[in-house]
């Protein structure tokens, strides 16, 4: 059996489809199809149910994948100790984010790559659902995401920073002025939110209700770049977290505004699988986590905003 077979099959289940399986791995579909064949042969069982498409894996095919997932991750996490001996972590760290922690991510990969130049970081934005399975399945090595998450199973959380939440709205607006505002204040307002979909968004629906207030946004976007893009003009107003700060600033015109009510919000943080080996790409960006204070940063942030009566792009 080659290792190269059990890529070839996790390339397949993840993309359910040969041929972009096949493009995946760099190689013709026949020669992905001709390997996970032999693979078959080599184990005595059908792994992969043919019809004229994909159709999936077999029970045993379930199985055979478990196992690949567990024996590449643990090819890679031998590539990655022998590297530290050789003169530096090498290897490429796979990080996963949900798309509300993405404005803050840097504050973590830009000091991992400073302290280990030889590593790369792979970063992709993921459902809190989709870092789930993807921890489980051996495919990331950490992730950026909310630690009260029942779905997480065996995994080591390391807190970085609690959500807080504020309005920004125009000075000119209706709340402009004010010194603090209440929930139901803001859900009156021409709000522009994340979508329902996202975890953020139900978060604040739940701060809306508990102050007797529903919100009842006109815009709606499934990104927090796309929400930022409707705030210049002084027309909308939005609830956000006090970590899109660090990227996204406060536009021209608006302002920041304290929302009465829980000072924190739910803890984000860093989620590694408890895995044997463990992954020492992971470790290396925890001791970078614990360093790097995000929590304090985020909050002077913060801070400094809520000191001006305006404030400015950043």
């Amino acid at each position: 059996m080659l290792l190269r077979q059990l890529e070839y099959l996790v390339a397949l289940a993840r993309e359910r489809h040969f041929a972009r399986a096949a493009a995946a791995c760099h190689v013709s579909q026949p020669s992905l199809s001709a390997a996970i064949s032999r693979l078959e042969h080599e184990l005595g069982v059908p792994v992969v149910r043919r019809g004229r498409r994909y159709e999936g894996l077999t029970p045993e095919g379930e199985v055979v994948l478990a196992w690949a997932h567990r024996i590449l991750a643990e090819r890679d996490a031998l590539h990655q100790e022998l590297s530290m001996l050789r003169g530096g972590l090498a290897g490429t760290l796979r990080l996963a984010v949900v798309p509300t922690a993405l404005p803050v991510a840097s504050l973590l990969t830009t000091p991992f790559c400073d302290r280990h130049p030889r590593a790369r970081v792979a970063l992709e934005s993921l459902s809190s659902a989709d870092i789930t399975q993807g921890l489980g399945g051996f495919e990331l090595d950490a992730a950026m995401t909310y630690l009260e998450d029942d779905a997480l199973r065996n995994v080591r959380r390391i807190p970085l920073y609690e959500e807080r939440y504020v309005l920004l709205t125009p000075v000119g607006g209706a709340l402009g002025e004010a010194r603090t505002a209440r929930w139901s204040q803001a859900a009156a307002l021409p709000l522009c939110l994340l979508g329902p979909r996202m975890r953020n968004r139900r978060i604040i629906d739940e701060c809306f209700a508990a102050d007797g207030a529903t919100a009842a946004p006109a815009i709606e976007s499934d990104t927090v770049a796309g929400l930022y893009a409707h705030l210049p003009g002084g027309r909308w107003s939005s609830v956000i977290s006090h970590a899109w700060l660090h990227l996204f600033g406060v536009p021209d015109g608006m302002r920041v505004v304290p929302l009465e009510g829980p000072a924190h919000g739910p803890r984000v943080g860093l989620v590694i699988a408890r895995s044997e080996p463990p992954s020492v790409l992971a470790d290396a960006l925890v001791a970078v986590a614990r360093e790097a204070g995000l929590r304090s940063a985020l909050d002077a942030l913060l801070h400094s905003y809520l000191g001006r009566p305006e404030a400015g792009s950043v």
